[in-house]
């Protein structure tokens, strides 16, 4: 078939008639003269024995040269048995799916199908599973070590190499660790995605493998009743803040979390009943705290400062938040305390090892150290059924302190029947 049949000056004269019509310029391109007046290149093929057809633009401003550059393009496509049709759908596609995800960049959303978009896709279907605080501090990692790396990458794009290439400076600065959950939450995410059809395989399932076995420690705690002495009256002359002397000085009578001791509310308190309730967001339960008359006399002092306020020990910054993780510790530092010495957790340590020592029940020692069984029926049993003890036990143990500070020859006190 005949092709570039007509020269320009037959496109550029034509009229528009009462009706469609189109001049045929050869081997399926044609121009198209509406009645409007607007002419329209057409190309007209068939393929695999269906008739289809695809616009090259309107002319003038898609010349009779271009047109036929198009055409051309379109015959050597449907010689190598390719739809040009179906390639002109895809170049669409890209364009739209290009277009999409620069909006979404500029509105600060992932882009779609990406990794960070599958990973806060799991996130959000297992967040009532978690509590909310695990759910917040696994996607922080996310957001700290994964998504500036692999976030925008097509999930089925991300390789082992680029997950190790995120654990790897984890281990060089051995934070093992954080490097062991990264990689479990990347599995954890992969997991998610192979379920759902994003892809097929996890790739941070090899990279476990190279990540050292984290040591465990535990921390550090003093158990000698003369050093435990020692320590106490060191505390004595902390010269710190007054709220910072205060938490420090309480520590070892409730020895309860760090955590929970610097997250303290007044409205948790009963001072007359000698109580300290409060939710344990760690084991999801309620839990009584008794107060020894020492602990009374502590809280009493510093309620006229603070007592107006949320926490007992509020931030020295003045935002509305408590005393920060670290404060407590940075005082023993400070004592000459070092952490592999004394921690702030250890005084959970520390009365644990006597009181066992002392003979007090077990159970009543765990339970005052707020280590739930996993059974709630029997939490909740266990909590009614050692109170009672636990009061006689926690003003034996303030008892003990005081004598061990006041640097007697104390003989430990042994349990009250």
């Amino acid at each position: 078939m005949a092709k570039n049949l007509n020269k320009d000056t037959v496109y550029r004269a034509a009229k528009p008639k009462d009706k469609d019509y189109t001049i045929n310029d050869g081997e399926c391109l044609t121009l198209l003269v509406k009645a409007n007046g607007s002419k329209l290149w057409r190309f007209i093929y068939r393929f695999k024995g269906k008739q289809n057809r695809l616009g090259f633009g309107s002319y003038p401003e898609t010349s009779l040269e271009s047109a036929r550059r198009k055409a051309e393009i379109a015959r050597e496509q449907i010689a190598n048995d390719i739809d040009p049709g179906e390639i002109r759908k895809q170049e669409k596609a890209d364009t739209q799916q290009t277009v999409e995800t620069q909006n979404r960049l500029d509105a600060g959303l992932p882009i779609i199908n990406s990794f960070e978009y599958v990973t806060r896709e799991w996130l959000a279907s297992n967040a009532h599973t978690v509590r909310d605080i695990t759910h917040q501090k696994k996607l922080r990692r996310f957001e700290l070590y994964v998504f500036p790396a692999i976030g925008q990458m097509p999930i089925g794009d991300v390789k082992s190499p680029d997950v190790f290439a995120i654990i790897r400076p984890l281990i060089i600065k051995n934070q093992l660790e954080t490097a062991h959950r990264v990689r479990s939450d990347i599995s954890g995410a992969f997991a998610y995605a192979i379920a759902h059809g994003f892809t097929d395989y996890d790739p941070a399932q090899a990279v476990g493998a190279q990540i050292p076995a984290q040591k465990v420690t535990h921390n550090a705690a003093i158990t000698d009743p003369k050093a435990v002495g020692q320590l106490l009256r060191d505390i004595t002359h902390y010269q710190g803040t007054f709220v910072v002397q205060t938490a420090l000085r309480l520590s070892p009578y409730l020895f309860q979390r760090p955590g929970e001791i610097r997250q303290m509310e007044w409205k948790d308190l009963d001072l007359a009943a000698g109580e300290w309730r409060y939710f344990v967001t760690k084991t999801e339960v309620q839990h009584i705290v008794p107060l020894s008359r020492q602990a009374v006399e502590i809280l009493e002092a510093i309620k006229p400062l603070t007592g107006v306020g949320q926490y007992v020990f509020p931030s020295s910054r003045g935002d509305g938040r408590p005393m920060s993780d670290g404060t407590v510790r940075t005082a023993l530092k400070t004592l000459g305390y070092e952490k592999d010495v004394m921690s702030a957790h250890g005084f959970r340590t520390t009365a644990s090892t006597l009181l066992n020592e002392q003979g007090w029940s077990p159970d009543a020692i765990e339970r005052q150290l707020c280590h739930m069984p996993k059974d709630q029926v029997r939490a909740a049993y266990n909590r009614a059924q050692y109170l009672e003890e636990r009061r006689r036990m926690m003003q034996s143990w303030a008892d003990y302190l005081d004598g061990l500070k006041a640097g007697a020859d104390v003989i430990p006190f042994k349990r009250v029947v």
